[in-house]
């Protein structure tokens, strides 16, 4: 991660109120697009899904701006 964890809530909490519960989502583990061999990126029509037990999931639609 660019920015540590300490840093993330410090700044985010500048500008809105975190509540218990909340999801700060980071971004994606090394060796995920660009570290595979070759590079995979997301493309149009590609879907991401976030799942958390207990809370839901979310599914996102990848389109050309």
């Amino acid at each position: 991660m660019i920015f540590n964890f300490n840093f993330l809530i410090a700044h985010i909490s500048s500008f809105i109120t975190l509540m218990p519960g909340d999801i700060v989502t980071t971004g994606t583990p090394p060796g995920v697009g660009l570290g595979m061999t070759p590079p995979v990126f997301l493309k149009n029509g590609d879907k991401m899904e976030l799942s958390v037990d207990n809370l839901g999931t979310q599914t996102i639609k990848v389109v050309t701006e």
